[in-house]
Formats: C-alpha cells, structure tokens, sequence
C-alpha cells in the first residue's frame, strides 16, 4: 500500500479500534468462552480488513504519474531599442521562475488523459531580459490550466488526439534536431506554418511504419467553432525520418478575427553526422491576405544550426530570421538573430543552460541587443 493511502487509511483504522476497547472494557473474561471471543476478535479483523481494501480501493490508479519541471533563469540585455518597454536604462538584470506539472494516466494500456499544470513569475506580455527563454511562463505567479489532451489509438497506424489548449500541429514532426532554449529561434524557421494558435482541439496522425508519417490537425477558439465570428487554425503535415537524417513539409492556414485567411508553407531538414554533429534548416513562405497592398503581402523566414555533444554536454549555435519578415517590411528586411548556447547536464535532474545572442536592431536608428542569460532547469 503507498504511503499516501496509508496516510488515509489510518483514520479509518483507529475509528475501528476505539469501539473494540470500549466493548472490551465492558466485559469480562467469564462472560465469554475462548471459543466465544475468538469468534469475535475474527469478526472484527475481517470488518477492519474489509474496510482497509475499500480504502486501497479508491486510491490512485496505478497507471497515474506526475512529473514535475522547475525552471529558474537570469539574464540581461544590453542595446535594446529605442521601441523597448523598459525605460530605466540598459543592462537590466532580471529573473524569472517557471512551474510546471503533467498529470498523465490511461485507461486501456493504449490511451493516455494528460493535464498540464503551469506557473510563472512574469506577467502576460512583459518585456523581460530573460523573456526569450523557451518555457518560462507568463501567469503572473497563478496556477494554470495549460491543456488537456486525450490520446488514442484509431486501428494499427492512426492516432487521434483531442483537448483543450493545444495548438493544431500538437502531432505535426518538423524535421528538426537543433535544441535551442530561445523561443525565437527553437521553431527552426517553421514560424507560422506550424499553427501554434492554442484552443479546441482535433489531429489525427497516420504512420505508415517505415518513417514516414503524415498528420492533420485543427484549433479554434472555444466558442464559434468553425465560423467567421473567432480565430480557427487548420493545418497539415509530412516527414520522414531515416537513421541519421529527416525531411519534412508543413502547411498552415490562420484565420484572423475579420476572417482573413493567413497561409504559410514551410520545408525543414536535418543530417546527423558518424561523429555526433547535427545541421538543421527550414524555409518557410506565406502569404496575407489581409494586407494592405500586394507589395507586403509574401511573408519569408528561414533558420540554420547545428548542435551536438562536446565534453558532458551539448553546444549548438544557430542563426536565423527574427520572426517573420514581410516583403515590404519598414524594418531590416532580413532582421536577423544570431545565438550560441551549451547545455551542461550537472545530474539526472538538472541541467544548466548558459547563452548568448544578438538581435538586429529594428532600423538604422536601433542599436542591436545583445543578451547574456542563464537557465537552470531541475525536472524530478
């Protein structure tokens, strides 16, 4: 029995044992025959024994499991531009916190029910130092929600995935190996084709056993599913994977609140090498319709890195778009990203992540930022 039911059971326990010396104390040894006050001692063992089993009973599914992600981060960033939040000066040293718990359990062997629980010291949209980590989360110190997934198997190669706040390309494979911590740069050029909305959830993924695997998936607002009258996100997917090499091709439609239609496609590849080396890309287009004249309605972004083990840990440097550049854009029209990182695993549960990058300025006039941060990730 685990500790926690134990933990329940004991209450029960002493509530059975108090009335059996209250009966004890009211009788005497002459009242009873041995044979007598045996019979009543098993009587009350098999109550106390029942009622113990009814308690494990009840307890925790044996196929529920938690596990548990901390994150603590400090960094600056000095050069930011002259469009920055942050008017105190630069070289600002911040920190930020992230909590995060998954609740997982199935029910046939095959499925899974997962919840996500998360934390975070920053406020929704604030301009952080340490803001461009990848899993710091922005709930002001508040418990969340931050999604609910069932997974199961439809026949031998088809598994459907429905929930609640989780994007529309939760099953989509981007052939990509490159692990950077920055949020920029760790969608390796799949910016917008990979929707990434968040809402109502439905994907089904096919694989086809040899590698290859395709996945469709769409998102929206919770309310006015499928209508013009809120966001809804649509998209589509197909990679294969080979032992030291991937390919893959995304596509993506967006739907604005005025029922506009973004479409975006993007190609990723990746080749690991003999000696541990990786080089990932991608390469992804869009178009608008929304946009204001059809000088600014192509969108472009691309990415390149390479990774792999050096002592201990993992090096990696990447360089790519910063975001999404439009064809017509008022800003650099290449704004480019550039950033180094190694990941030094100090146990089984903890890893420390050092890094540096630079972001182009938005125009002549901004200077470029330069940020030096440091993550600590402890996972239990």
């Amino acid at each position: 029995m685990k500790l926690f039911q134990k933990l329940i059971a004991a209450p029960a326990t002493l509530g059975l044992l108090a009335p059996m010396s209250a009966t004890a104390s009211e009788v005497t040894i002459s009242d009873f025959t041995p044979a007598e006050q045996l019979a009543i001692t098993n009587s009350r063992v098999d109550g106390l024994e029942a009622r113990l089993n009814n308690v494990e009973a009840g307890g925790f599914a044996e196929t529920t499991t938690a596990s548990f992600k901390v994150i603590m981060a400090t960094g600056a960033v000095d050069g930011r531009g002259v469009t920055s939040s942050i008017t105190d000066g630069n070289e600002d040293i911040d920190f930020a916190y992230s909590f995060q718990t998954k609740i997982k359990t199935s029910f046939t062997g095959d499925d899974s029910l997962s919840v996500a629980i998360d934390s975070g010291s920053l406020a929704k949209g604030a301009d952080s130092a340490v803001g461009e980590f990848t899993g710091i989360d922005e709930t002001s110190d508040q418990l969340k929600i931050d999604g609910v997934a069932y997974k199961f198997p439809l026949g031998d190669n088809v598994t459907v995935l429905v929930g609640d706040g989780l994007d529309a390309s939760k099953q989509f494979t981007t052939a990509c190996v490159y692990g950077g911590p920055t949020d920029t740069l760790d969608d390796c050029g799949n910016v917008n084709a990979n929707v990434d909305n968040g809402g109502v959830h439905l994907s089904f993924e096919y694989d086809f056993g040899n590698g290859l695997t395709t996945a469709v998936g769409y998102a929206g607002v919770d309310t006015g599913l499928g209508t013009k009258a809120n966001k809804d996100a649509y998209g589509a997917n197909i990679a294969y994977s080979a032992d030291n090499y991937g390919i893959s091709a995304t596509y993506g439609m967006q739907e604005d609140s005025d029922g506009n239609n973004d479409v975006y496609t993007a190609v990723n590849g990746y080749y690991s090498f003999d000696n541990g080396l990786n080089i990932s890309a991608g390469y992804e287009v869009g178009s608008l319709e929304n946009a204001s004249s059809d000088d600014n309605d192509e969108t472009l972004a691309y990415f390149v890195g390479i990774n792999g083990d050096v002592g201990p840990g993992e090096l990696g440097a990447a360089f790519g778009t910063y975001g999404t550049m439009t064809e017509a854009s008022a800003v650099i029209p290449d704004r480019m990203m550039y950033e180094i990182y190694y990941d030094y695993p100090l146990n089984d549960g903890m890893t420390i992540t050092p890094l540096i990058f630079t972001v182009e300025g938005e125009d002549a006039a901004d200077e470029d930022e330069t940020g030096i941060m440091v993550k600590t990730t402890f996972k239990f």
